[in-house]
């Protein structure tokens, strides 16, 4: 009888778990998702919002964190369970940071007019933002539904980042713009790569804990 009660208080701790990574994929797509919106539309109010966002991120991942250690050296787990656990401690650093350059991007863009821009980068640029936040939904869906069929649509997406940013940079560089503006987006631009980078490397780890097959993180 110990048994079955220990195994169900084990998968309680599990679902517990798994119930804090969807609020910490809540709060990167949705605040992303919010950020984008600051960039071409001149909004300065999201940063302070984010920002008290940040500390519950702060505070949150250290204690999933503590908590799957503890599940693993307790537990001793083992298929299905314990690839559970071992992807959670991997997301959760790409959700960290991913959430940290959610801060920055905010903070970046508050120091940008929309009329400082030239209509093409306003163009790109909300088009990069569109493009992340609908990775970072994506990724947050197949999370929740442990589908490992959206690595390869965001591997795609990642590549239209990559060309978007590739077509910015060139806007950027064509002297359209004041020099201190073009400075700023060319700090800001990258965000959106790196945003796109991190949901690739959250999907190749839904790979791993779905069991169908390894994990590639990209660099």
């Amino acid at each position: 009888m110990a048994m079955p009660e220990q195994r169900q208080a084990f998968q309680r701790e599990l679902d517990a778990l798994d119930a804090k990574v969807i609020e910490l994929f809540a709060l990167v797509a949705a605040d992303l998702a919010r950020a984008a919106l600051t960039l071409p539309d001149g909004n300065n109010e999201v940063a302070g919002v984010l920002t008290e966002h940040e500390l519950v991120i702060d505070l949150l991942c250290p204690e999933i964190e503590r908590r799957v250690k503890t599940a693993i050296l307790l537990q001793a787990p083992v298929a299905s369970d314990l690839r559970f656990l071992l992807c959670v401690l991997r997301i959760l650093p790409e959700l960290e940071r991913s959430y940290h350059l959610v801060v920055q991007l905010a903070s970046r863009a508050s120091h940008i007019r929309r009329d400082d821009l030239s209509p093409r980068s306003r163009e790109l640029v909300g088009r990069m933002g569109n493009l992340a936040a609908d990775m970072w939904r994506c990724t947050a869906d197949s999370w929740y539904e442990r589908d490992h069929s959206a690595a390869a649509v965001l591997a795609e997406r990642d590549n239209e980042m990559d060309e978007l940013h590739a077509s910015l940079i060139a806007e950027l560089s064509s002297g359209r713009m004041e020099l201190a503006v073009t400075i700023e987006m060319t700090l800001l631009a990258p965000l959106y790569e790196r945003l796109s980078d991190h949901a690739v490397n959250v999907a190749g780890q839904i790979i791993y804990i779905a069991g169908s097959g390894p994990s590639v993180v990209r660099s």
